[in-house]
Parts: structure tokens; sequence; C-alpha cells
């Protein structure tokens, strides 16, 4: 059985390590085709190489037998936020090729519809694979602020940076990491987000147009993530209060009696 555990471990490894090897592929595939510079390499391989490590740890600490399909379209779909990264690094140099960027994009927007379904038809969701597939998001969504921010203002870097700002807060207010009941609403927001950042670099709409698509994407985040925090804050007043209640309550019989 031991044997077997461990057979099992090291081919899920492997595949940790072929995605790094197609990202890597991707990156000289993109090199040859516009002429990628040294800025864009760089940050193509550093992504790459993080990105196994982070991975191959975190399944080595999840101890998942099987690495799944839904995990292998989202580990394609971080190949290709890869390669975006590569290109908006490389757009500091010189100009972007906005075609392919918007391409990759694109693609990577619209498989991020896919690998939920995967899960749940194979009946292979996992807490790895919902962490792993937001993560994703999270980083493509930055990614694309952070270039979009070239063309209309360093406030457009707010989009992407809120998610990892609440992050960051949750250490100091642990009450920040309760679990948050479902909500279509913010699974609306999150998709609208990448829609909103690949439209207004894309170039395709007039520059106040597109000025106008990413202040729609903010406020929308903006109300989304102050929504949950007000419910996380008054669920954690609750519970806090709940032993004060109930200690007051049995203070209350002992009096009665």
């Amino acid at each position: 059985m031991a044997l077997n555990n461990t057979y099992e471990a090291r081919l899920v490894q492997q595949e940790t390590a072929v995605g790094a090897g197609v990202q890597i592929l991707l990156l000289a595939l993109l090199g040859s085709a516009i002429g990628m510079g040294p800025a864009g390499w760089l940050t193509g391989l550093v992504f790459a190489i993080a990105s196994w490590a982070v991975l191959s740890r975190a399944l080595h600490r999840s101890r998942l037998r099987s690495f799944g399909p839904a995990n292998r379209v989202t580990l394609g779909r971080a190949t290709l936020v890869g390669g975006v990264t590569a290109l908006v690094a490389d757009s500091f140099e010189s100009s972007p090729p906005v075609t392919l960027l918007v391409g990759l994009t694109a693609v990577a927007l619209i498989l991020d519809g896919v690998d939920g379904k995967v899960a749940r038809r194979t009946g292979t969701s996992t807490a790895l694979g919902a962490r792993f597939d937001m993560e994703v998001d999270a980083f493509l969504i930055l990614v694309l602020s952070v270039y979009v921010s070239m063309q209309l203002g360093p406030w457009v870097l707010l989009i992407g940076a809120m998610r990892y700002a609440f992050l960051a807060a949750a250490k100091l207010a642990p009450w920040l990491n309760a679990p948050l009941p479902p909500s279509f609403a913010r699974k609306t927001v999150a998709a609208i987000q990448g829609v909103c950042l690949l439209l207004a670099g894309s170039e395709l709409l007039p520059h106040a147009a597109n000025m106008a698509v990413a202040l729609l994407a903010l406020i929308s985040l903006t109300w989304s993530f102050g929504r949950d925090v007000l419910w996380l804050w008054r669920t954690s007043r609750t519970v806090a209060e709940a032993p004060v209640l109930e200690a007051r309550e049995e203070m209350l019989e002992l009096v009665a009696r």
C-alpha cells in the first residue's frame, strides 16, 4: 500500500513538472514569434518556476492521489496566464502584440468556466482545486490591471490589488478568514473583472469608454468586497456576543430560582 501511495504521489508531482515544461515551451514560442525581450523572458520563467514550486508543495501537503481532469484544465489556464504575464512584462520595453495578448487572455477567461464544470461532472472537486482556480483567476486580474493601468492610470491597479489587500488584512483581523456563504452576485462580479479589463486593454473602444469600463469593474468589485467584509464583521460580532448572552441567561435563570 505504501508503495502504491508513493507511486501515485510521484505521478501527481510529474504533472506539475509537465505543466512547467509546457509553460517554458509557450515562452519559447512567444519569444520566437515576437522577439520577446529579457523582461518578458525573466518574468515568464519566474512565473513558471514559482507556480511549479507552490503547486507541488500544495499537492504534497494535500496528499491527493490523483491530479484530476479539472486541475489539468486549471493548469492549462495557468500556462496561458504565464504567457500573458510575460507579454505584459515585455510591454514595458516595447509595444505589446495586442492581438496575441487579447487572444491568450480570452482563452484563459473562457476556460475559467470549464474547470468547475469538469470537477462537478467527474466528482473530483477538492479544496485544493478550488483554491488553485481562485489563485489563477486573481493573478490574471492583477496582471491585466497592471497592463491597463499603463493606459488609464495607476488607479486601475486597485482592481488587481484588492484581493491581496484583503488577504493581508486577514492576517491582522482573523475574523476575515471565516467562510462566506455562496453568492451569485459575488461570482458575477468576479467574472466581469477579467472581461472588463480585457475590453479596456484591447484598444477597441475610445479612451473615455475604456475608462468607463474599468471604472465599472472597480466600483462593482469594491461593492462586492465591502458587502462581504460587512457580513463577516457582523457574523464575528454575533459569535463573540453569543457566550455573553448565554451567561446572562444562566444568571437570570439562577435569580429566578
